[in-house]
C-alpha cells in the first residue's frame, strides 16, 4: 500500500515530495517506510498549506534517486496498490524512467474496491470515506498518514462484509479493470468490442477524446494502460468520466465516421482530423494561352470543376499562394502566366534569372503549361473513376451488421443499411461537401483487394441484390 505527495497533479511536470509504503504478506504487516523527498523544485503555496510539506522540509531531505533503492525493495515482486492508483503509479513509473530503470507492477485501486464494495454510496475518495465510516486522522494529505486512513477502512470492510466478499471482489479488480481510472462511470465491460467510435467525456457536454477501433473495448483499455508512461493519457485518464460510443460494421465506417465527428465536436485531446475551413485547389486550364493558366477554386465546388484537373489542397488562400511561389522558384515557372504577377512586359521572376521567358515571348506557352503540369503533377487530385454515385458495402459477421456507405466525386454521402435507405440516397440530390481526408481514405480503400466481407458497386446496378 503506497502513497505519495506531490508538487502538483502532472507526472511529466511536477515532482514527488513524500513517498510511505507498508508492505503486507499473507495478510500481515512486514515493512514499513516513508521518507520526505527533496523535488529539487520549489513547492506551490496551495500544495504547501494543503500538505503541510514547506520547501524548507524537504531541503536536507534526499531526492528521489537516493530514495530509490528502499523503495524498489518494499515494492520487489508486489502488487503495487493505491487509492486512485494511476496516479501514484504514474509518478513512480515517470520518476524512475528519469533515472533510466524500467519498472512494471500489477495495479490495484482502492477507489475503485470501494465503488464495487459499496455501490450505495456516491464518494468514494479518502475523505468521503472517513465521513462514512467515522475514522479519524491526524495526518491527512500525509504520505503514511493517508496509507493508515486506506488499511483502517479495508478492516472495516472485511468486518462489514466478510474476507471472502473482499477476496473475490479484489481478485476480480485485478484481472481486469485495475488499470481503469477509479472515477470512469461507465463500466468497461458495457463498451462493445466491435468495430466502431468511442467517445471520451469529461464533466461537459462535449467529449475530450474521440477514437475509432474494430475493437472497441480492448482501444479504451489501452489508453489507461498507456497512462502511466505518455503525459497525454495521463492527462486524459484524470478528466474522462464516461464513454459512449457507436458501432460500426466494419474499419471503414469507423474512420468515415471518426472524421466527421471530430469535425462537429472539436474534442481537444485529438490533434488530427481538425475541420478544414473552407479547402481549395488549384485548377489548371486545358488552353495554355489563357491568362492565369491556374485559377483557385473552392473544393466545396468539386461537381462542377472535376476533381482530375485539380492540383493540392490547401486550407486557405494564402497557403496555396505560398505553395505556388514556391514551385515557381523551383522550376523557373512564369509568375504572370500562373497569376501571382499582374502587368504586361517581363515578370519579375524573369528580369532576375528565375523565369524561362514565357512573358517575353522566349518560350511558348504550350511548353510553359507542360512544365507547369509536371511541377503539380505529384499534388495532382485523381479523377473520379465512375459515372456516378458508388456504394461501399461493409460486414460484421459478429453483430449481423451491413453498412452501405455511398460516395460521389470523392465525397461521403451518407450511410445507410438497407435497400430503401439507399434508394433515397441515390435519387437525392445533396451538395457535395470534399473532405480530404475522406479523399484520401477513399483513393487507398478502392484500391485494395475486395474480400468478404466488404463490396464494391455502382448505385443503380442491381443494388438490391446486395442485400
Amino acid at each position: 500500500m503506497l502513497d505519495l505527495e506531490t508538487t502538483g497533479s502532472s507526472a511529466e511536470r511536477d515532482r514527488i515530495t513524500e513517498i510511505a509504503a507498508v508492505r503486507i504478506e499473507n495478510g500481515v504487516e512486514v515493512a514499513r517506510w516513508s521518507s520526505l523527498v527533496n523535488p529539487g523544485v520549489s513547492i506551490p503555496d496551495f500544495i504547501q498549506r494543503l500538505t503541510g510539506i514547506t520547501d524548507a522540509m524537504v531541503a536536507s531531505a534526499p531526492t528521489f534517486e537516493e530514495v530509490t533503492p528502499a523503495l524498489l525493495e518494499v515494492l520487489q515482486d508486489a502488487v503495487f496498490v493505491a487509492h486512485n492508483v494511476r496516479f501514484d503509479y504514474g509518478f513512480v513509473v515517470k520518476e524512475l524512467d528519469r533515472l533510466g530503470i524500467a519498472f512494471k507492477a500489477k495495479t490495484f485501486c482502492t477507489v475503485r474496491f470501494s465503488r464495487s464494495l459499496y455501490p450505495q454510496f456516491k464518494g468514494h475518495g479518502l475523505d468521503a470515506i472517513l465521513e462514512r465510516h467515522g475514522l479519524q486522522t491526524i495526518a491527512r494529505h500525509r504520505a503514511m498518514g493517508d496509507v493508515d486512513v486506506v488499511l483502517a477502512w479495508l478492516k472495516i470492510a472485511e468486518a462489514e462484509l466478510g474476507a471472502e466478499k473482499l477476496a473475490a471482489t479484489a481478485q476480480s479488480l485485478l484481472q481486469g479493470s485495475a488499470s481503469l481510472p477509479p472515477h470512469l462511470e461507465t463500466p468497461l465491460s458495457d463498451v462493445p468490442d466491435t468495430p466502431g467510435v468511442y467517445l471520451m467525456y469529461g464533466s461537459g457536454a462535449l467529449p475530450l477524446y474521440i477514437g475509432k477501433s474494430v475493437h472497441m473495448r480492448r482501444r479504451v483499455l489501452s489508453h489507461f494502460q498507456a497512462a502511466g508512461k505518455q503525459s497525454k493519457e495521463m492527462r486524459l485518464l484524470q478528466e474522462v468520466r464516461r464513454i459512449e460510443w457507436r458501432e460500426t460494421a466494419g474499419e471503414l465506417g469507423a474512420l468515415l465516421l471518426e472524421a466527421r465527428l471530430v469535425k462537429q465536436m472539436q474534442p481537444i485531446y485529438n490533434r488530427q482530423l481538425r475541420r478544414e475551413g473552407q479547402l481549395c485547389s488549384w485548377r489548371l486550364h486545358p488552353d495554355p494561352n489563357v491568362r492565369p493558366v491556374l485559377q483557385l477554386v473552392r473544393l466545396d465546388k468539386l461537381k462542377q470543376t472535376g476533381a482530375g484537373e485539380l492540383f493540392g489542397v490547401y486550407r486557405s488562400k494564402r497557403q496555396a499562394t505560398e505553395t505556388l511561389r514556391q514551385l515557381c522558384s523551383t522550376h523557373h515557372l512564369c509568375l504572370q502566366a500562373v497569376g501571382l504577377e499582374s502587368g504586361k512586359g517581363a515578370c519579375f521572376a524573369f528580369q532576375i534569372k528565375q523565369c524561362k521567358g514565357m512573358c517575353t515571348g522566349v518560350e511558348s506557352p504550350a511548353l510553359h503549361r507542360v512544365r507547369l503540369q509536371m511541377a503539380l503533377a505529384e499534388q495532382r487530385l485523381l479523377a473520379w473513376p465512375h459515372q456516378g454515385k458508388v456504394a461501399i458495402r461493409e460486414y460484421d459477421d459478429r453483430s449481423e451488421r451491413t453498412d452501405i456507405h455511398v460516395f460521389d466525386q470523392w465525397c461521403h454521402l451518407a450511410t445507410v443499411h438497407n435497400a430503401s435507405e439507399l434508394a433515397d440516397v441515390t435519387s437525392s440530390k445533396q451538395a457535395l461537401a470534399f473532405d480530404i481526408d475522406t479523399y484520401r481514405l477513399l483513393v487507398k480503400r478502392l484500391s485494395q483487394p475486395i474480400g468478404i466481407d466488404r463490396s464494391v458497386f455502382e448505385v443503380g446496378e442491381s443494388q438490391h441484390e446486395q442485400f
